[in-house]
């Protein structure tokens, strides 16, 4: 036997043993601590290490779920100990599989055992477990009138989503998910359980509003919620149009945008979805509305008079938990039905309010879209989400005040591409259908252009991804990490890095 291949075989029988090593003894720590694990040799191993993007296969070590703070805080020690990666799990929504670890071998903390929701009755703040998804966290908090901005998304979990943005519809009279964060109980890589806030670890508090699962494991989290407005409207009007057509409508949508007239209540999004004939896309204007029912329509007119009638027009008006079911994508009530995978690949662009896209950069995009987008037999959609204009709470907040850098944002683009049936393979065309969709508007502004990339819409192909989602914030996130987890106990592909010293 050569002796290359000898070497190579004795470094997979070290690794094998060494991992099965330290799963027996992992096994018997959480054993030992009551908590409930799954691991390689278990029956439901398989189902629950099955990530939400099946473009990926990931095999943590073990997936344990605790039910407390302080088993969180067990099984962060116990992983420790074994010198495991920790990664924290809530609704498995990760785009590239980070709430497995991202890689082989992590020990996965899955949250969805810890779903308290309770609402203080005097001040409307709620605690609320990190296991619970958006739609169950949405039907709660109406309950006791309240609620929260977040996404539609229904079955996302609120630990990530709150943890590394959170955009919603209601956004732009609420702020970010993460805006609404008053505290978090927070399990460090040394076991404490610690609490953040404005007056107590007051650096953790600004970086889990912005990078949480990079720093701890979260076991609850304080917020502030809102009184629901008395009536909500839902809508979703839908077009099909030639690609000169369409960039200049999305261009009508940008000046309206940036003219000043759009009050808070109006959340929204244009979509780009495949046309019915080359050269064509559909387009769709959707969101919600949350202010009087009566104002919807010269709420919308500035914009909507500049476009022809559309193909189809669906208006709900009601209160505010009907205006949210009508636009949702997913059950509200979760528990009725299991969460659906996908096979995809997806990118972000946050474009600055400062300089808005020219007439070349959509152009660009939609002609691609209407003729590339015609002949990709993916499955594949263009949302652009309205962040911006002169009212929106997002951009109200100060730059340094969250760990979320992009208090700039006009618009925030999200191209997703699926394989054809949903299921694998991926094809190896769709990475670079998905590429061009951002580097036509990229290459059709000024090359001094500075735009971001949304942290939930994860991208393990992006390039200078650590400015992209973190901008000038990252150098601090480095310094933190380095305190409070020196051993990177939290560590996937896209986790804040340590500083690394010579």
């Amino acid at each position: 036997m050569r002796p290359a291949i000898a070497l190579a075989l004795l470094m997979v029988f070290i690794v094998s043993f060494c991992s099965a090593q330290n799963a027996t003894e992992l096994k018997e720590q959480l054993a030992m601590e009551g908590i409930m694990a799954l691991f390689r040799d278990d029956a439901e191993y398989t189902a629950a290490s099955q990530p939400y993007n099946l473009r990926y296969i990931v095999e943590p070590l073990a997936i344990a779920y605790p039910t407390t703070a302080e088993q969180i805080s067990s099984v962060v020690v116990a992983g420790v100990i074994q010198k495991l990666h920790v990664v924290a799990r809530s609704g498995g929504h990760s785009y590239i599989a980070n709430g497995l670890g991202g890689t082989n071998g992590s020990l996965v903390v899955d949250l969805s055992q810890m779903k308290n929701i309770t609402v203080d009755a005097v001040t409307g703040n709620a605690i609320i477990g990190p296991g619970n998804r958006l739609g169950d966290v949405a039907l709660a908090l109406n309950n006791a009138g309240r609620g929260l901005p977040h996404g539609r998304c229904t079955y996302v979990g609120i630990g990530g989503h709150s943890g590394f943005g959170g955009w919603g519809f209601a956004s732009r009279m609420w702020g970010m998910t993460l805006d609404n964060v008053l505290s978090a109980t927070v399990v460090l890589a040394n076991g404490s359980i610690v609490t953040a806030s404005e007056n107590l670890n007051e650096a953790l508090y600004w970086a889990v509003r912005g990078s949480s699962a990079s720093f701890g494991i979260v076991a609850s989290i304080e917020f502030r919620t809102h009184a629901v407005p008395p009536t909500a409207t839902a809508f979703e009007f839908t077009w099909q149009m030639d690609a000169p057509t369409a960039s200049a409508a999305f261009i009508e949508f940008q000046s309206w945008a940036l003219s000043g007239d759009i009050p808070p209540e109006f959340g929204g999004e244009i979509g780009f979805l495949k046309g019915q004939a080359y050269g064509q896309v559909e387009f769709a204007f959707l969101g919600n509305y949350f202010g009087p029912a009566d104002s919807f329509n010269s709420t919308i007119t500035p914009f909507f008079s500049k476009l022809p009638a559309p193909v189809t027009a669906n208006v709900t008006q009601g209160t505010w938990i009907e205006a949210l079911t009508a636009i949702a994508a997913g059950n509200m009530n979760t528990t009725t039905q299991p969460d659906s995978n996908d096979t995809f690949y997806a990118k972000s662009l946050m474009a600055p309010q400062a300089v808005p896209l020219t007439n070349a950069s959509m152009t660009a995009l939609v002609t691609y879209l209407a003729e590339v987008g015609f002949n990709s037999s993916d499955f594949w959609h263009v949302e652009v989400e309205l962040y911006g204009g002169n009212q929106s709470a997002i951009n109200q907040v100060k730059f340094n005040d969250t760990a979320f850098a992009h208090r700039d944002t006009l618009f925030t683009f999200q191209p997703y591409a699926s394989s054809p049936n949903l299921l694998p393979p991926y094809p190896d065309s769709g990475f670079g259908f998905v590429d061009g969709m951002i580097s036509t508007l990229t290459l059709n502004m000024p090359s001094d252009w500075e735009w971001g990339a949304y942290p939930n819409y994860i991208d393990d192909r992006l390039q200078d991804w650590q400015r992209r989602y973190y901008g000038s914030h990252y150098d601090r996130l480095r310094v933190l990490k380095s305190s409070v987890d020196p051993l990177d106990t939290f560590h996937f592909p896209t986790s804040i890095e340590e500083l690394v010293s010579f």
